[in-house]
C-alpha cells in the first residue's frame, strides 16, 4: 500500500476519505497538536460508521509541530515534528457523547417521501434486516403501485449502517441490531440495540428541531425494523402518537416488557400485522407479542393475513395508512 501525506484543511477531507477508501496509508500534517488530532479521530470515528469497517490504527498517521531542539532531523522525522497514530477512539474531549450520536444520525443514509403541503407531521419507518430505506420504500411502491405519501406527513426511510450479523456466521448486513439467533426465546442482544436506539434517537430529534411535536411522530417498520420501533418508542419515546409493527416480534422475556411495567406511564398505541403463512417470524411470536403488550395496558391493534408470509400486501398496507392518518390527522383540512 501506497503512503500520501496531505493537510487537514477543510476541503482535504473528501480527499481523505478517498484516500482512505482505495485502501492508502494517510500522513496528515496538521498545523496543531492535540485539538486537531480529535478533529481527526472524529473524522475516522464518521468515517467508520458510515462504512460499517474497522481502520488499523496505523492507517492514518498525524505529524504536528513540537518543541524545538536542535537544527538536524532525527531518522526520517525532523526536529520539531512528533507522529503519531491516530484512529477513531481519539475524539477526546472535543467531542461529547451526544456530538457522536448526532453525528451518527447524520451518517445514517435515507430515503425521504416529502409531504405535499405544509410539514405538521412524521413518520419514520424502519427496514426489515438485510434491506435499504430505498429498497422497502421500493417494495411499498411496488405493492401500492405507487408511493406512500401524505399531504402532511414526512416519510423517511433510514437505512442501518451495516455490521456483523451473528445468524448470518457473522456476515455484513444492514441491521438495525444483532441477534444471537432468529428464535422467540432467545435473550436479546441489548447492546446493539441500545446504542441503535440512542442513533435513531438522533432522527427523533432532527424533526423536533424541525417543529414537529414528538406527539406528531410515528415510529414502526417491518419484521426488524418492527421490533426496533418498539424498543425505540417503548423504552425511550413513549411520547410519540403510536408505533406500527409489520411481521414482527419482541423476544419472550424482552426489556420492552419490563420497562412498561415499571413504568406505569401512558404508552403509544400499537398497530400490528402479521401473515399466519410466515416461516421466518412465526405467526405466534407476533401474536403473542401483542397480547403481552396488551396486558400491560399498550392499546393495540392486530391484524391477521391469511396466507401471507413473511412479506407485505396492498390491504396490509391500505389498513396502515389509514390507522396512521387517524393517529396524525392533518389538522389544517
Amino acid at each position: 500500500m501506497g503512503i500520501q501525506e496531505v493537510g487537514l484543511a477543510s476541503q482535504t477531507c473528501a480527499t481523505i476519505e478517498l484516500l482512505l477508501d482505495a485502501e492508502l496509508d494517510v500522513n496528515l500534517v496538521l498545523d496543531s497538536d492535540r485539538t486537531e488530532e480529535r478533529s481527526v479521530g472524529f473524522l475516522l470515528f464518521c468515517y467508520e460508521l458510515r462504512k460499517g469497517r474497522k481502520l488499523q490504527p496505523t492507517t492514518l498517521e498525524v505529524a504536528t509541530p513540537a518543541p524545538q531542539c536542535c537544527n538536524h532531523t532525527h531518522s526520517d522525522v525532523p526536529c520539531g515534528v512528533r507522529r503519531r497514530a491516530v484512529s477513531s477512539k481519539d475524539t477526546g474531549a472535543l467531542v461529547s457523547r451526544k456530538c457522536r450520536v448526532a453525528a451518527m444520525a447524520m451518517q445514517l443514509q435515507r430515503s425521504i417521501v416529502a409531504q405535499t403541503k405544509r410539514h405538521t407531521a412524521s413518520l419514520i419507518f424502519l427496514h426489515g434486516s438485510g434491506d435499504t430505506g430505498q429498497g422497502v420504500r421500493a417494495w411499498i411502491k411496488n405493492v401500492l403501485e405507487q408511493d406512500l405519501t401524505f399531504q402532511h406527513i414526512r416519510i423517511i426511510y433510514p437505512t442501518a449502517p451495516a455490521r456483523s450479523y451473528t445468524p448470518m456466521n457473522r456476515m455484513l448486513s444492514n441491521t438495525w441490531f444483532d441477534r444471537y439467533k432468529i428464535s422467540f426465546n432467545s435473550p436479546e442482544h441489548l447492546e446493539s440495540t441500545d446504542s441503535m436506539s440512542s442513533v435513531l434517537g438522533g432522527l427523533i430529534d432532527e424533526e423536533v428541531r424541525a417543529g414537529i411535536a414528538k406527539d406528531r411522530i410515528i415510529l414502526g417498520g417491518f419484521s426488524m425494523g418492527g421490533a426496533m420501533a418498539m424498543h425505540l418508542a417503548y423504552r425511550f419515546h413513549p411520547q410519540v402518537a403510536g408505533v406500527f409493527a409489520l411481521s414482527s416480534f419482541l423476544n419472550k422475556n424482552s426489556v420492552v416488557y419490563q420497562v412498561i411495567q415499571n413504568a406505569k406511564l401512558p404508552m403509544p398505541e400499537l398497530f400490528q400485522s402479521h401473515g399466519d403463512s410466515d416461516q421466518l417470524v412465526l405467526y405466534e411470536w407476533g401474536k403473542e407479542t401483542c397480547e403481552t403488550l396488551h396486558s400491560l395496558g399498550v392499546k393495540t391493534t392486530f391484524n391477521t393475513f391469511p396466507n401471507l408470509h413473511h412479506e407485505l400486501c396492498k390491504p396490509e398496507l391500505e389498513q396502515l395508512k389509514s390507522w396512521i392518518l387517524h393517529k396524525l390527522p392533518d389538522n389544517e383540512q
